[in-house]
C-alpha cells in the first residue's frame, strides 16, 4: 500500500537544489551510512542506486559551497546499529546463522571487524561536519512524550526533530519521508514518493537553480 504523507514541511529536491554557504543542514543517519560505510550495498536490503549517488553527490556540493553539516549523539547510535546490522548478515550468508548476541560476544574477531567499520565511518563524519549539542534531561524526555500523540512519526525521529529545533538547524537532508509532515522545517530530499506527494500538496520549494 502507497505511504500518504501529510507534508507540513517544506520540500527540496536535492537534484535540482544550490547549497547557499549560509546554509545549515542536519544530515539524518541513513545518509551518513550510504556515504561513509562501504559495504552498505551488502545488507539484506541494499540501498536503491539514487540512494548511493544523489545524496553523496548532494553533500558534496554542500562541501564545496561551504555551507556547514551536522550531526548529533543519537546519529552515532544509530549508524552504529546499522553497521552492525549489515555485517552480521554479511557474515551469515558467507558462514552460518548466528543470533546478533552470539555474533557479538563469540566471534571476537567479527567483532573487531564491526568497531573498525563504525570508528572508519565516524571519522569521516566527524571531518564533515559539526556536533549539535543535545541534552536528553527530563524536561526534553517530556516535551517528546507529549508529541507522539500528535505526529506520525517514530520517537527516534522526534528525538532528531526536537535536537535540531533546539539548535536552531531547520534543514535536514533525509531520505525519510516521516519528517515531511513535521512542520517548520525543510526536508532535502531525492525520496520521488515525497518530492511528489509535496508537489501535489504545494509544499515543493524551489530554491534555485542548480
Amino acid at each position: 500500500m502507497a505511504i500518504n504523507y501529510v507534508i507540513q514541511a517544506n520540500v527540496v529536491d536535492i537534484r535540482n537544489d544550490r547549497p547557499e554557504k549560509e546554509d545549515l543542514f542536519f544530515v539524518d543517519t541513513n545518509i551518513w551510512y550510504w556515504l561513509t560505510y562501504t559495504r552498505a550495498s551488502q545488507s539484506d536490503q541494499p540501498p536503491i542506486p539514487y540512494q548511493t549517488t544523489d545524496y553523496p553527490a548532494y553533500i558534496a556540493k554542500v562541501i564545496s559551497s561551504q555551507a556547514k553539516l551536522f550531526w548529533c549523539g543519537l546519529s552515532l547510535s544509530e549508524l552504529a546499529s546499522l553497521i552492525e546490522k549489515t555485517e552480521r548478515e554479511i557474515f551469515i550468508r558467507s558462514k552460518w546463522p548466528v543470533s546478533l548476541k552470539e555474533y557479538r560476544h563469540n566471534y571476537i574477531s567479527e567483532r573487531c571487524n564491526v568497531v573498525a567499520e563504525i570508528q572508519t565511518s565516524w571519522g569521516q563524519i566527524r571531518t564533515m561536519a559539526a556536533p549539535v549539542e543535545f541534552f536528553l534531561d527530563e524536561a526534553t524526555t517530556e516535551a517528546i512524550f507529549n508529541k507522539i500523540s500528535s505526529n506520525a512519526v517514530g520517537v527516534y525521529d522526534l528525538f532528531i526533530v526536537e535536537a535540531i529545533e533546539k539548535a536552531g538547524l531547520l534543514q535536514i537532508v533525509t531520505d525519510d519521508g516521516d519528517f515531511a509532515t513535521i512542520p517548520n522545517i525543510q526536508v532535502f530530499t531525492a525520496n520521488n514518493k515525497v518530492i511528489h506527494q509535496a508537489q501535489s500538496q504545494g509544499k515543493l520549494v524551489v530554491r534555485n537553480n542548480p
